[in-house]
C-alpha cells in the first residue's frame, strides 16, 4: 500500500466554492460497497434510501473561531494564527503566518476587525511540527476577535458563517466542520424520523490535519494528531440497542467513524460494543481494518492522498471508490467541504 495509491485528477472547477441551498439540495451518490454498483439521488431521497431502524450516528462539534489576525508588536507587520489546540487557558497550540515573524519570544496583539477589541500574545515555544505554542494575555475576548476559519481550497467568502456550521452543532472545539453534516436541514431530519430512521449524537472535535494529505510514501510513517472525543451514556446506550437487535448503524462522517470505532477498541466492558466515555483519538484506518460498529457512511468526496480517503476505501475497496470518484467528477458532482455527498451502504 502506497500513498500514491489514493491519488487522482480532480478539475479544479469541480471544487465547491459556495454550499448548496437549500442545504439539502445537494447531490447524493449511493454506492453499494460490495459490488461498487452507483446510482445518482439529491439529500432529500435519504429517507427512501435508509431501512426502518437504521441509526444515524451525528457528530455535533461545532467550529470554533479559529482564525486571528494581528500585528507583531511595535510593528504594523500583519500576522495570521490559527488556533488547534487549547494547551491550558490562555495558552494555544497554532499556526502562524509569517513563520519568520513568528520566533520564540516573539510578542503580538491580535485584533477584531475595527481594531476596538485587542488581546495582547506571545510565542513561548516552537513545536517540532512547526506550530507555535502562544500565550495570551487574556483568551476570554478571543472568541470576538476571531472568524470562522474556512478550508485552504475555498477562496470565495462565506456572506453566512453559519453555514460552515451543521444546524444540530452545539459543542465547541473543532476548527473544521464534519463537513457531511452540513447536508441536513431540520425538514430532513423530520422526514427520515417520519421514515423510522433514529438518530443520537456524538462528538469529536475535528482537526486541521483534516485537510493534510499524506506526505510519506508509505502511509504508516504518518502520524496522526490526536483530537478529543465524547461518547454520551444515551448515545452508547442507542448505539448497543441498535447492533444487538440487528439494525445498521450509519454514520453521519468520517469523524463520527473514526470515534465509534476507537470507542469499540478501547471498550473495557465486553458485554457491549461502546461504552460512555472520552478522551483523545489518534485512529488511523486504513484497508485491512476490521469495523466493529458502522454498516453505513455518509460521506463527502474527499481530497487526494488523504487519511479520509483512506478510511472510505478501507470501508469498501480503493478501486470501487476510485471509480465512484471518477464518474462523480464525470457527472459533475461537487468535491470537498461544501461539495456533494456519498451513501456507502
Amino acid at each position: 500500500m502506497l500513498t500514491s495509491d489514493y491519488d487522482y485528477h480532480l478539475p479544479p472547477h469541480l471544487i465547491a466554492q459556495t454550499p448548496a441551498e437549500p442545504r439539502d439540495s445537494a447531490r447524493l451518490m449511493v454506492m453499494d460497497r460490495h459490488s461498487g454498483e452507483v446510482s445518482h439521488h439529491r439529500f432529500t431521497d435519504l429517507p427512501d434510501l435508509l431501512r426502518p431502524g437504521d441509526l444515524l450516528v451525528f457528530n455535533d462539534s461545532r467550529v470554533f473561531p479559529a482564525r486571528l489576525r494581528g500585528r507583531l508588536k511595535g510593528s504594523d507587520r500583519g500576522i495570521e494564527l490559527l488556533l488547534l489546540s487549547r494547551v491550558e487557558r490562555n495558552t494555544w497550540s497554532a499556526l502562524v503566518k509569517p513563520g519568520r515573524r513568528m520566533r520564540r519570544g516573539a510578542e503580538f496583539v491580535v485584533t477584531d476587525e475595527s481594531g476596538s477589541v485587542q488581546v495582547k500574545g506571545q510565542v513561548m515555544d516552537v513545536e517540532e511540527s512547526g506550530s507555535r505554542v502562544v500565550r495570551f494575555e487574556d483568551e476570554s475576548n478571543l472568541k470576538c476577535i476571531g472568524v470562522v476559519p474556512l478550508p485552504p481550497y475555498i477562496h470565495e467568502t462565506l456572506d453566512d458563517p453559519e453555514r460552515y456550521q451543521t444546524i444540530y452543532a452545539r459543542t465547541e472545539g473543532s476548527v473544521a466542520a464534519p463537513t457531511a453534516g452540513l447536508h441536513f436541514t431540520q425538514r430532513l431530519l423530520d422526514r427520515l424520523a417520519d421514515a423510522g430512521a433514529r438518530k443520537t449524537f456524538v462528538t469529536l472535535h475535528v482537526g486541521w490535519d483534516s485537510f493534510k494529505p499524506v506526505q510519506s510514501d508509505d502511509p504508516s510513517e504518518h502520524k496522526m494528531h490526536s483530537e478529543h472525543w465524547s461518547l454520551s451514556q444515551t448515545a452508547a446506550d442507542e448505539i448497543n440497542r441498535a447492533k444487538s437487535e440487528g439494525r445498521r448503524i450509519i454514520s453521519v462522517g468520517t469523524t463520527a467513524v473514526r470515534l465509534l470505532e476507537h470507542a469499540a477498541i478501547a471498550n473495557p466492558d465486553p458485554k457491549t460494543l461502546v461504552s460512555a466515555g472520552s478522551g483523545w483519538v489518534d485512529l488511523f484506518i486504513t484497508p485491512g481494518f476490521e469495523f466493529k460498529v458502522i454498516d453505513g457512511l455518509v460521506t463527502n468526496f474527499h481530497l487526494p492522498k488523504s487519511t479520509l480517503l483512506m478510511l472510505v476505501s478501507a470501508f469498501s475497496e480503493t478501486d470501487r471508490i476510485l471509480r465512484a470518484y471518477k464518474t462523480a467528477a464525470d457527472e459533475g458532482y461537487r468535491f470537498y467541504s461544501f461539495g456533494d455527498g456519498m451513501l456507502i451502504q
